[in-house]
């Protein structure tokens, strides 16, 4: 299955074509920066907690990751999970998992020196010309407070659902083809 995975990813990794970046499959020689770009997106909620030790933040956060990772590994039926990389350093991570009707969006993250470029917005316009080429919605989970929130509604995303008083189920579909008449 990971054979068949890797190639399925590396025909779509030539696909996406977001500015100078390019995305990988994962490896498991990956995880520990796997693990950096996740401990990235939970920093400020982590710093919340002020009687943590590092040792703390540290240990809650190998834990979370380490139980994401393997529920992300369980569930996900076909699973597309790559590394962004940028002129050739590791910038983030893109896991999708597609559907016959629907391209999920498991997760995207970029490392801190690499957000705000524009570049999550490329590989989302990537991922809606295949979406749109392939006549399915996009869907993502995203937490209510996720500063990304704002950049999913811009780019025309619509919530769908409140789920467990957390995430908001949102949906990206494309424009009705024209029949001409």
């Amino acid at each position: 299955a990971w054979v068949r995975s890797t190639r399925k990813a590396l025909k779509r990794m030539k696909r996406l074509s977001f500015l100078h970046g390019r995305l990988r499959p994962i490896t498991a020689a990956d995880l520990p920066v796997l693990y950096d770009i996740y401990a990235s997106t939970r920093a400020e909620e982590v710093a919340l907690v002020p009687y943590w030790t590092d040792a703390d933040k540290t240990a809650f956060l190998t834990q979370q990751f380490n139980a994401q990772h393997q529920y992300y590994h369980e569930v996900y039926s076909a699973p597309d999970f790559n590394i962004i990389e940028m002129n050739n350093q590791v910038a983030g991570r893109l896991y999708l998992n597609r559907y016959s009707n629907d391209i999920r969006i498991v997760d995207i993250a970029l490392l801190p020196a690499f957000r705000g470029q524009g570049i999550g917005t490329n590989i989302l316009q990537d991922i809606f010309e295949e979406a749109a080429a392939k006549h399915c919605k996009v869907s993502i989970h995203v937490e209510f407070n996720n500063r990304a929130l704002n950049l999913y509604q811009r780019l025309g995303f619509q919530a769908i659902e409140l789920r467990n008083g957390v995430y908001y189920l949102m949906e990206w579909t494309p424009a009705p083809i024209s029949t001409g008449l």
